[in-house]
């Protein structure tokens, strides 16, 4: 009876989400328009143009800007962070990033000490210059790279990964887990000897306009931008909608819940009870004061946005 029961909630869930008619703009206040511009700039010296971009949001966020501007320089999309993502189906990924005109594709995990993708990378770079002209570098002996995407998607830990890899040394750019830690295109950082490749890192550009509140979401839930200008409520909200429509329920051991559930409140309000995530508070009554405790929701809503991001709920990809 309780299998009948919890498969009858199951169906019963949420197959649209409510966005409460949200503004995206409030979420993203600017497109970042200086970081564009020194791109632009840099771009004469650059061989490859290296877009890294986040597998577990293949599709979305990506930034139109970045092809509208910068394709005249061969181009090579990395999707980083896969082992966050649920890449079973990446034949139907690449397939579809191939109709939409992006044929070099490689799946990566830069944080990961030995990640063969990696080593990958530059023989696909050189390959992909190879067949296409060098346009005025052609006496140049050294190539130069430039990564590109939208905030905190690991551009940075890439660079170092390539210079781990590669050249067996530690960090050259500084890695972070919030975005905007890159604040302007940097000098030229050597990633590999032979042949020799820099590479030029770029601050987080997002475009001017984001296509839907839904785009903005997942960006959003896979830390693009600061969780306060969205709001952790709605953030957690939109998890537990996707986990759910996913099939993905493994939050409900971590969290011990009874079973799967598609109301917000009941989830936050069991996370906080188990966590501890309480505070004690005055109410006023008929018959005088009393303090009460309530769970901390906000908080709650933080840790299951925190354990989603860390992959602690399963390998997942929100397209």
């Amino acid at each position: 009876m309780k299998l009948y029961q919890t498969l009858r909630n199951v169906n019963n869930f949420r197959t649209v989400f409510d966005f409460g008619g949200r503004d995206v703009a409030h979420w993203f206040p600017g497109h970042m328009a200086k970081g564009l511009k020194q791109m632009r700039a840099s771009q004469k010296s650059v061989d490859c143009i290296i877009e890294i971009h986040d597998a577990r949001i293949p599709f979305s966020g990506r930034n139109p800007v970045f092809q509208d501007s910068l394709i005249i320089r061969p181009h090579l999309l990395v999707l980083n962070k896969m082992d966050l993502a649920d890449v079973s189906n990446k034949q139907r990924i690449l397939k579809k990033l191939k109709q939409d005109g992006m044929k070099d594709v490689l799946f990566t995990d830069s944080l990961k000490q030995r990640d063969d993708s990696i080593k990958k990378l530059v023989p696909k770079v050189l390959e992909i210059i190879e067949n296409q002209p060098r346009y005025n570098r052609e006496e140049n002996r050294h190539y130069c790279l430039m990564v590109i995407g939208v905030p905190n998607v690991g551009k940075s830990s890439l660079i170092n990964s390539l210079r781990r890899t590669n050249m067996k040394k530690g960090r050259a750019s500084r890695v972070g887990g919030e975005p905007g830690i890159t604040r302007a295109v940097l000098t030229k950082i050597q990633v590999c000897e032979r042949p020799m490749i820099y590479l030029l890192d770029t601050p987080g550009v997002l475009p001017p306009k984001i296509e839907s509140v839904e785009t903005g979401m997942k960006l959003a839930l896979c830390g693009t931008i600061l969780d306060h200008l969205v709001g952790e409520d709605v953030m957690a909200d939109y998890l537990l909608y996707s986990l759910n429509r996913l099939g993905k329920f493994s939050y409900v051991e971590k969290y011990d819940l009874q079973e799967p559930s598609d109301d917000i409140q009941h989830v936050l309000k069991h996370i906080a009870v188990k966590l501890r995530k309480t505070q004690r508070v005055k109410a006023f009554t008929g018959i005088g004061n009393i303090t009460v405790t309530i769970p901390n929701y906000t908080a709650a809503a933080y840790d299951f946005i925190r354990v989603f991001r860390k992959g602690e709920l399963g390998q997942v990809t929100l397209d």
